[in-house]
């Protein structure tokens, strides 16, 4: 009998392991945020006949983003310190997890476009731009065009019109009715495709159109080779960052002065710095990271936060960074001019 009751008590517990073993191998649909590091940038952009003479270092900053694969990586989350979980479709939308890293490598790749152009143009020289199209950057689910364009395909003609920038087929469909049928040539995978398409309201406002998300799909055609390692990262966010590394190889002095200089924010090609995610974590990836001066987006729309949550962040945590919002590379620029030399 006390065998049996052992044979019972253990094959029990077996039961309850195996099950817990299950539970936390069942993916959770969550993602874990975290401050991450800051990369000094000399050392992954190189610009043709520039210089790498600086006293400081610019850097970009990043954020650890984990996707909660399994149930124990939620409950690391609970308590690590400085982590936030978020629902994977606050994420990621309604895009499937391949299309949400394609996005993420895409958007890093125009980010360092935008920043050649800009930097290059900041020292003083001519970068043409060539537009090809608009690049999909979503297709909503509601969409008629979903399952049939997909994100990354580029749309070259609408109804028999070349169209190479967004604001062209924002117009062109604007005009047009729910109903209504557009004929679209479009690229996938490099394989032309020509389709024709019902319009919809896409938004509670009434707005007519084909539910996608577009982006300017561009070629650009800087007068010097720059080049921009960036391994693993992606996103738009070290835009500005780029920017200011670059112009910093081409001009005679030298920038940082002496002082370790992180910074966020997208760029365009004309130089403007846009808000970015995630800045509460930036601010502490600089503080750990040591760093002297922060560059951040200046709240220049109603709705625009990053100043606001980044100057919030700094207080709280009583950090002693000179944190500076900026609304283009020029203000960068001006900032770094008047500061004097480290001693």
């Amino acid at each position: 009998m006390s065998v049996t009751k052992k044979t019972k008590r253990l094959t029990w517990m077996t039961g309850i392991i195996l099950a817990l073993l299950v539970v936390l191998m069942i993916p959770a649909p969550y993602y874990l945020y975290q401050p991450g590091d800051v990369e000094p940038l000399a050392p992954v952009i190189t610009v043709e006949n520039g210089h790498k003479s600086e006293k400081g270092n610019f850097y970009l900053t990043t954020v650890s983003t984990i996707k909660t694969s399994h149930l124990y990586y939620l409950i690391y989350g609970w308590f690590a310190p400085n982590t936030q979980i978020r629902k994977e479709k606050s994420v990621s939308g309604n895009l499937t997890e391949d299309e949400y890293d394609f996005l993420l490598k895409h958007m890093m790749t125009t980010s360092q476009q935008n920043a050649v152009t800009a930097g290059l143009r900041m020292a003083g020289e001519v970068v043409p731009v060539q537009n090809k199209g608009i690049f999909v950057t979503n297709v909503l689910p509601a969409s008629t065009a979903k399952g049939k364009i997909a994100v990354g395909d580029i749309i070259t003609e609408i109804d028999g019109k070349p169209m190479k920038k967004s604001e062209e087929v924002i117009a062109y469909l604007t005009a047009k009715r729910a109903g209504d049928q557009v004929d679209i040539v479009f690229y996938h995978e490099g394989n032309r495709k020509q389709m024709t398409f019902g319009l919809s309201v896409i938004n509670d406002q009434g707005k007519v159109g084909l539910g996608i998300q577009p982006e300017d799909e561009y070629v650009i055609y800087p007068p010097r080779q720059v080049k921009i390692d960036t391994r693993e990262i992606g996103g738009p966010s070290a835009g500005l960052m780029f920017s200011l590394e670059i112009l910093n190889q081409m001009v005679p002095e030298d920038l940082t002065k002496g002082y370790q200089i992180a910074g966020t924010g997208t760029i365009d090609q004309d130089g403007n710095v846009g808000q970015i995610g995630g800045i509460r974590d930036k601010i502490v990836a600089a503080h750990e990271g040591k760093v002297d001066i922060f560059f951040c987006p200046a709240d220049v729309q109603p709705s625009d936060d990053n100043t606001k949550d980044i100057m919030d962040e700094a207080k709280k945590r009583n950090y002693k960074i000179k944190i500076v919002p900026v609304r283009n590379i020029k203000d960068a620029l001006d900032y770094l001019n008047t500061l004097p030399p480290k001693t």
